[in-house]
């Protein structure tokens, strides 16, 4: 029996498929759980007013499919941050954030990855970062009331794109509702711009780490790299997260257009595989 999870990332599927035939898909290439997204485009922010005979009939084909949506991406903070100088943006932030963990409750997800933005499309300043703060403080209370935790994600911008960074804000806050879900293709670029370990960056984040994006990345690009083209070390992933007590990991990836898009999936589930079977020593 294994000792870990790998679960799906949504976005990795057709968005015209029907929740039933994304965890039915999921299901068939082998994975533990299903990821979904809660990014910042209306269709999926509707999400949190999902009408109950919609949340009912998701519930319903993740018990018929065996497979649960475990964790959460939540993106949408990008184009609305807790760090916005925008009183009305502010409240829209925290708006999200309390439908997002109301949905999460609703549908058993056990993490909400955040992103490690103050600001995306403005200046990051001084401001924007004590407002980030402060609207944190309210994130993680509303998350203590919905047993829900909060884990930052490892951004691609200077405000939080190590572990070390994302650490320093959930010591400060110092609750048991938020912690750290890093991004390894995301922290193995910011690495190569410092000149720094990875790997040692990854155990700053001791006791605080929850799961593990494993995506591919190449130096100055963050997204849609097949893997095993890149330059992240899965294998020296994987074994650190299990250093820390880490088991339950989502393998990151886009679908971009393919026909086949089972292969993909598949494929990328094979290449995970054998990246776990190293880490193990065969």
């Amino acid at each position: 029996m294994k000792n870990y999870r790998i679960g799906l990332y949504e976005k990795a599927l057709p968005a015209s498929l029907s929740w039933r035939e994304k965890l039915n898909a999921a299901k068939e290439c082998g994975y533990d759980f299903l990821e979904i997204s809660i990014d910042e485009t209306d269709e999926k922010l509707r999400r949190l007013a999902m009408p109950r005979a919609e949340l009912r009939r998701l519930i319903e084909a993740a018990l018929d499919a065996e497979l649960p949506i475990r964790t959460m991406c939540l993106s949408a903070h990008r184009k609305y941050p807790l760090g916005s100088e925008s009183p009305p943006i502010r409240a829209r932030s925290l708006e999200i954030m309390e439908g997002a963990l109301d949905l999460a409750s609703e549908l058993g997800v056990r993490i909400i990855q955040l992103a490690g933005y103050d600001v995306y499309y403005e200046p990051s300043t001084e401001k924007s970062r004590a407002l980030f703060y402060e609207g944190l403080e309210r994130a993680v209370a509303m998350a203590a009331q919905r047993g829900v935790v909060l884990a930052f994600e490892t951004m691609e911008t200077e405000f939080m794109n190590t572990v070390e960074k994302a650490a320093a804000f959930v010591h400060k806050i110092n609750s048991p509702w938020l912690g750290i879900y890093p991004d390894y293709g995301n922290l193995t670029n910011a690495a190569k711009t410092y000149g720094t370990s990875v790997a040692a960056d990854f155990r700053t984040g001791r006791g605080a780490i929850f799961a593990v994006h494993l995506k591919e990345t190449v130096p100055g690009k963050f997204r849609e790299i097949p893997f095993g083209t890149g330059h992240v070390d899965f294998v020296e992933a994987i074994q650190g997260a299990f250093e820390l007590g880490v088991a339950l990991f989502v393998t990151e990836f886009w679908h971009t257009g393919e026909a086949d898009y089972m292969a993909l999936v598949r494929a990328s589930k094979r290449f995970i595989d054998e990246q776990f079977c190293g880490a193990r020593g065969g």
